[in-house]
């Protein structure tokens, strides 16, 4: 098991994703970008979609990127990763290559849940071997915090907006982990910015097995949450405390939640913290669109303990 001493102390760990860029003060992605990155002891090439992180560390003529990195569309890093993933195996195979070499893909969740989600789906079910990425900030934060079809209901976005006619967003968010889980690949995961430690142990594992990996990361972002720039951390672990993020991975079919909350934590307290969600507390059907918002996600969580408890390779309980 890593840590995070460990990891930066890896005679590569600095160079493979390095300071100078222009993300955000409080931004969460350049720690899961290392963290990520760092859990891979290969060499490693990068295909990162259109997308806050894209923009923020390529800027010319400097790179915030020490791999070998390609800029594709907001739809294609799937695609373009595959194809990449091919030609390596055509070389191996023709005698022209003998390292073992990595291939992730980054993504944000406009490009993974909506955007990309025809490239992910075809890449998962041809079989190729790479780790995907969702860079998860629950909106389309680059181009004016729109939404995507990951922000949670309620939510206020610049194209779901508070008003008369709908409470912030009106729809519940896709549940894209389990979208992948149904393509049948070897390992699938969610992690949380504020668990880094959950994070590097879940890469180090999905890079262990051959076929399509995917990996989708809570990440904080202060300006679409509309959170103090200090706070990333801090709103992550509520989102994992309060169980609206449930950590745990499906490997080979099999279920594990990874990290299980002491105590029950009421998702308003998470959602108190948040610009976006300020409207509930305000509002007189805020109180129910609140408890709404909770039976959501205890019936999400429920659903995960009966998969763990069904689909971990033992047999299921009754009675």
């Amino acid at each position: 098991m890593p840590n995070i001493k460990t990891l930066a102390q890896r005679e590569e760990a600095q160079v493979r994703f390095t300071g100078g860029h222009s993300l955000c003060a409080g931004c969460a992605e350049p720690m899961v970008v290392r963290t990520v990155l760092n859990a891979i002891p290969d060499p490693v090439v990068v295909a990162n979609a259109t997308g806050c992180l894209e923009v923020a560390t390529s800027r010319y003529p400097g790179t915030a990127w020490n791999v070998p990195w390609i800029h594709v569309a907001f739809e294609n890093a799937a695609a373009v990763i595959a194809g990449v993933e091919a030609a390596y195996k055509a070389l191996v195979r023709a005698g022209k290559l003998d390292r073992r070499i990595r291939f992730v893909a980054f993504a944000g969740d406009g490009g993974t849940y909506d955007i990309g989600l025809q490239a992910l789906s075809g890449a998962l079910e041809r079989g190729h071997d790479f780790l995907y990425v969702c860079i998860n900030n629950e909106a389309y934060m680059n181009t004016g915090v729109q939404r995507s079809s990951a922000t949670p209901r309620c939510a206020s976005a610049t194209t779901a907006p508070v008003g008369k006619a709908i409470p912030g967003k009106p729809q519940d968010r896709k549940d894209i982990t389990e979208i992948v889980v149904a393509h049948y690949v070897p390992y699938v995961a969610q992690a949380a910015v504020s668990n880094l430690i959950d994070l590097a142990n879940k890469v180090e594992r999905a890079v262990n097995y051959e076929g399509p990996k995917f990996l989708n990361v809570l990440t904080t972002c202060p300006l679409g949450w509309r959170t103090p720039r200090d706070s990333a951390i801090q709103q992550a672990k509520l989102a994992v405390e309060t169980r609206y993020w449930p950590l745990y991975e499906v490997a080979e079919g099999r279920y594990k939640i990874t990290y299980k909350p002491k105590k029950e934590v009421p998702v308003e307290e998470w959602l108190k913290t948040q610009g976006r969600f300020r409207h509930l507390f305000r509002s007189p059907d805020g109180e129910a669109l609140i408890a709404e918002f909770q039976a959501a996600v205890d019936r999400y969580w429920d659903e995960l303990l009966r998969k763990e408890q069904c689909l971990s390779g033992g047999e299921e309980k009754t009675g």
